[in-house]
């Protein structure tokens, strides 16, 4: 049975990852099997609108961080073919329909959509701070979050699906029984739309989200420098080996007290 599940429902497209056992963790195949899917979609003369779900308990939980351990590979092994959705030339609108955790990986495939339904069930993290050395700034920035409910989510608090209706963050919340039907029919209505003004409106809101200044960017890249990197191994070791993990933070104590400042970077 395929990692990856893809159906046609006329000119709607249902892209479903299947590996409930792992929570869908995102490892290599599964990488592979949804930039193949999303590229399908994309190269389709008749396919319009994408709806990304998954199978069980999870959407999808993030990082198969075992197989990155077995591999060696931070974050994972990565596809040799693009995918579309996550890289942006994706054109067409994608609806997500969240059936369950969202975590990490998870949460930014969520985030690379444009219209997004959850369950109640559902729960949302993002999760670099626990992984990496410098948490997930961007997300709430891109979302137009609150700054203190942007810092909470990129401190790696989780969110439940009434919280994230409540921000703004998501569409619409339907039990699991009506999560595809409610998709469906959101993508029912889009192409009931001229297909120029679906199109153009799409183009326009994903370029009206904000965007994260270069300056920042820039400091964002000396902060992941910013500590010892042997803890992004070690936060995956603890975790696959459901342990506390054993920081050390810094190879020199001092760097504690003199992170890199936009004046500092130049």
């Amino acid at each position: 049975m395929p990692l990856v599940e893809t159906e046609k429902k006329d000119q709607i497209f249902i892209v479903r990852i299947n590996r409930p056992e792992r929570l869908n963790a995102l490892g290599y195949e599964i990488r592979t099997q949804l930039a193949e899917a999303w590229s399908e979609f994309r190269e389709s003369k008749n396919l319009e609108i994408g709806i990304f779900t998954g199978t069980g308990r999870a959407f999808c939980a993030g990082e198969d961080m075992k197989e990155s351990l077995e591999v060696g590979i931070v974050g994972g092994k990565r596809p040799t073919i693009e995918d579309p959705l996550m890289n942006g030339s994706l054109e067409k609108p994608v609806i997500a329909a969240v059936n369950g955790y969202a975590m990490g990986g998870g949460f930014m495939l969520v985030e690379a959509t444009d219209l997004r339904i959850a369950v109640p069930e559902a729960v949302f993290e993002v999760s670099e701070a626990k992984r990496w050395l410098l948490g997930g700034y961007n997300h709430g920035h891109i979302a137009k979050l609150p700054h203190p409910v942007a810092t909470e989510m990129a401190m790696g608090f989780r969110f439940t699906a009434q919280r994230f209706h409540e921000i703004g963050f998501i569409n619409k919340i339907v039990d699991s029984d009506d999560l595809i039907s409610t998709a469906v029919s959101m993508a029912e209505h889009m192409l009931t739309l001229p297909p120029a003004s679906r199109v153009n409106t799409t183009q326009m809101m994903r370029e009206m989200k904000p965007k994260v200044s270069g300056d920042l960017e820039k400091l964002a890249e000396a902060l992941k420098e910013h500590g010892d990197k042997n803890d992004l191994i070690e936060s995956r070791k603890a975790f696959a080996e459901k342990r506390t993990p054993n920081f050390s933070g810094w190879n020199n104590p001092d760097d504690r007290y003199s992170p890199p400042t936009l004046d500092s970077i130049g």
